[in-house]
This record gives C-alpha cells, sequence and structure tokens, in this order.
C-alpha cells in the first residue's frame, strides 16, 4: 500500500484542507503530487498579495508623486496564471479552489491613500 504524501506544512490552513481533500478525491503520482504541491502554493502568493491590496490599494505614488503599480499586483496576477494552469495540467474533474478566507473589516478602507 503507498504511502499518502503529507500535506506540505507552510499551506494556509484553508490550503491545507483543499490539498488533502483533493489528496482523498484522487489517486496521484508523486509528480502529480509535487503539480499540487506548486498549485496550493500559488494559490496562497494569490491570497497574500490580494490581501495586501485590499490593504493598501493596488497603487501608490512614487518619489515623483506618479502613481505606480504595486508589486502585489503582478504576484497576484502571476499566482492565478500559474493556478490556473497547474490545475489544468493536473486534469482533475470538479476540483475547486480552496475558499479564500474572508478577513474581518477592521477599517475604512475608502479613506486611505
Amino acid at each position: 500500500m503507498a504511502k499518502s504524501p503529507k500535506t506540505p506544512p507552510h499551506l494556509r490552513p484553508e490550503t491545507q484542507k483543499w490539498f488533502k481533500s483533493v489528496l482523498a478525491d484522487f489517486e496521484l503520482d508523486g509528480h502529480h503530487v509535487r503539480l499540487l504541491t506548486l498549485a496550493a502554493e500559488a494559490w496562497d502568493q494569490a491570497q497574500t498579495a490580494r490581501e495586501v491590496l485590499d490593504l493598501d490599494g493596488q497603487t501608490y505614488k512614487d518619489r515623483f508623486g506618479q502613481p505606480k503599480a504595486r508589486p502585489e499586483v503582478d504576484i497576484l496576477q502571476n499566482a492565478r496564471i500559474a493556478f490556473a494552469r497547474l490545475l489544468r495540467e493536473l486534469a482533475l474533474d470538479g476540483v475547486d479552489a480552496p475558499e479564500a478566507p474572508r478577513a474581518p473589516r477592521t477599517a475604512d478602507y475608502g479613506s486611505r491613500r
């Protein structure tokens, strides 16, 4: 009997739950488990970038007062693309993305600069 892969401990709890559910629903080879790990990491990267953007906005002003896109904009986009490609590569029918946690709203984000 094959040993069940361990859930990477550095993943967010919601992503760990998703990772475990995929392992429970599908029989994956070792290389597929690696792809699943990369997909889970990409999801977490996207969520982290999304949290920063929700808090600080998509732009900031540089030293000349010109608006610039935050680096998290690119991180979010690249992580989303990577996640989608990795899921497609895994070809797992019926797999949904992990749930995105909703942080409590603690500030009036409309007034931030």
